[in-house]
């Protein structure tokens, strides 16, 4: 029986046979890694990779897709949304690998799904996703550009990104009205020690009102920590660096 796509959970079936092929090879699989797939939908993605892995974890919210997927022998089925997923808990199955993260993620809440793995990152290899074009060049965008924004700066610090792959919208049944891309999700080996839940804060009012100089919007802020260092505020949100973003951190931590 044909799956009728669901608009309330985003979607979009991944149908074209060299853009899947691609993406494999994007993402390299060898056998025995630890893996885990978000939304595989109709295993368009799903089936290459088990081919190579030989066992793979797969979190799918659809209740139908949930019990089509059980039916394969080699593939560890978890019904769940997935911003309810414990990767940190769900690692200790390959006791002595990190997390290999994969998948279609649902465009429409691809922003929350990024930010609560990025909770779990200590216990993850790398991620490949498919996204929206244009949240990916959010995400990898450069300082001083139209795309640079919080999510460039709140995942830029923790993981060396690249897009490393453009994807059509008629790759896919049914279309999405987006381009899409796959980005290649690296966490630094070696990622500065900041408290994460308050440098979110620090950038989420450095870019409440991006088109304003950061006197007006961030130097409160720092006035209400009782900053008194030398930090430029006679900038844009969007001018700043990263590394200046978590300097600034580390010296509130200091």
């Amino acid at each position: 029986m044909k799956h009728i796509a669901r608009k309330r959970f985003g979607q979009h079936f991944l149908t074209d046979d060299a853009i899947i092929d691609a993406i494999v090879a994007a993402i390299a699989p060898a056998r025995g890694d630890a893996m885990v797939e978000i939304g595989p939908g109709l295993a368009a993605l799903t089936q290459p990779l088990v081919e190579r892995l030989g066992r793979l974890a797969v979190i799918e919210l659809d209740r139908d897709l949930a019990a089509r997927l059980r039916s394969h022998g080699q593939l560890d089925v978890i019904e769940s949304d997935v911003l309810k997923v414990d990767f940190t808990a769900l690692s200790l199955r390959w006791p002595a690998q990190k997390l290999r993260v994969v998948g279609n993620l649902p465009y429409n809440i691809s922003t929350p799904i990024l930010f609560h793995l990025l909770g779990h990152v200590d216990v993850v290899r790398d991620q490949h996703f498919m996204l929206q074009k244009e949240v990916i060049d959010r995400m990898v965008a450069r300082p001083a550009t139209a795309d640079y924004s919080r999510l460039s700066v709140m995942l830029q610090w923790r993981y060396a990104m690249d897009n490393v792959l453009f994807v059509p919208p008629e790759s896919f049944d049914p279309p999405p009205r987006v381009d899409s891309a796959i980005v290649r999700m690296l966490p630094l080996a070696e990622p500065p020690n900041i408290d994460i839940v308050r440098f979110g804060a620090m950038v989420q009012v450095a870019f409440s009102q991006r088109r304003k100089i950061l006197r007006n919007t961030l130097g409160r802020w720092l006035d209400e920590q009782g900053y008194s260092g030398g930090f430029d505020l006679q900038r844009r949100a969007e001018e700043v660096p990263v590394g200046e973003y978590v300097g600034l951190m580390q010296a509130l931590q200091a």
